[in-house]
């Protein structure tokens, strides 16, 4: 296949072509395309040097298959001129994953969907996925019915600015000095606050919103009720989220841990002996997403309570849509 990465430079971006060359990826050329800030800048791969380009203004990327990472208004501007040209694009932004020609997919979950895309696949925002890592074994098994959800989310969901931003302002409280936010409103470093995305009237953010929506589109759920406070918080990498769960049925720990410890691309981390559970540190730079802290919840009989933990740029984003381009070159 010839293959193109827009957004090449960004994070999630490099995580891409790592990702690719690793899985050993059956492409026969790879072009890479960014900003014109960042064209002529050259990335390696595959033992050979590849120079950035800018978008042509043709819409042909001359590619089958089109990585599309450079944020919603680039999509929602070229995807489907990039479909017009013969690619498949899978869509790493928001632009969209709501719309109804559109497959919204997680490879562990509902690859199927994947026969109905027109052109364009979305890949899901990074804390739908990590959390529905857990959920949809759960929901196959037993059937979700309200679902509370309360995300830590790393600075990698703003990218490789948000990174930079706490490096930088974490060596000026060490300092001494007071941190200058750029990227987010307020100080990253040792602090937290609602998650910097768009709060709408009903008080809910748009983060919020997208792990509603893309939660109901993804599991064939639309009548889950699930409600979300989304977080920012100072680490690097790998978004944390707590989880309450209520099912169809009185569900109890073990049958719950036996389905967890079953289920592709989780790995169960649950040593109540050591306090050992999933962390942001652990789940680093690896494809599976950590579960674990599973237990009864105590307000609601039949109801779990449990932890999960991935990696925003890994699972969240960049492995996520190489799984969906894999299933596409099969």
């Amino acid at each position: 296949m010839r293959v193109a990465i827009v957004g090449a430079t960004g994070a999630v971006g490099e995580e891409l072509l790592e990702l690719l060359d690793e899985r050993s990826f059956p492409l026969t050329y790879l072009r890479l395309f960014a900003s014109p800030r960042s064209a002529g800048q050259t990335r390696r791969f595959g033992g050979q040097t590849i120079e950035v380009e800018p978008l042509p203004e043709s819409g042909d990327l001359d590619s089958d298959l089109v990585f599309s990472s450079a944020g919603g208004s680039v999509s929602r501007e070229h995807a489907w001129r990039w479909v017009e040209h013969g690619a498949v694009v899978i869509d790493n932004t928001s632009a969209w994953r709501l719309d109804e020609r559109v497959p919204l997919v997680v490879p562990e979950v509902n690859l199927a969907a994947l026969a109905a895309h027109q052109g364009v696949v979305a890949n899901p925002n990074c804390s739908t996925i990590i959390a529905l890592m857990a959920l949809a074994p759960l929901h196959r098994a037993f059937g979700l019915k309200r679902v509370t959800v309360a995300t830590y989310q790393a600075v990698s969901g703003a990218g490789q600015a948000g990174m930079s931003e706490l490096r930088e302002q974490t060596r000026a409280v060490l300092a001494g000095e007071s941190p200058q936010p750029e990227k987010f409103v307020h100080p990253i470093a040792f602090n937290l606050f609602s998650h910097d995305s768009e709060v709408g009237s009903d008080g809910y953010n748009l983060e919020e919103r997208k792990l509603l929506l893309e939660s109901r589109k993804i599991l064939a759920a639309p009548e889950l009720r699930l409600s979300a406070t989304c977080v920012r918080v100072p680490v690097m990498r790998a978004h944390a989220e707590a989880l309450q769960v209520e099912f169809e049925r009185f569900v109890d720990e073990a049958e719950a841990r036996t389905v967890l410890a079953r289920a592709r691309g989780l790995r169960l981390v649950d040593d109540r002996t050591s306090n050992t559970f999933p962390m942001p540190l652990e789940a680093t730079g690896r494809d599976e997403v950590l579960v674990g802290r599973i237990r009864p919840d105590a307000s609601k009989a039949g109801a779990l309570a449990l932890f999960v933990v991935g990696d925003q740029i890994r699972k969240g984003a960049a492995l996520n849509a190489v799984q969906i381009a894999e299933a596409l070159a099969v």
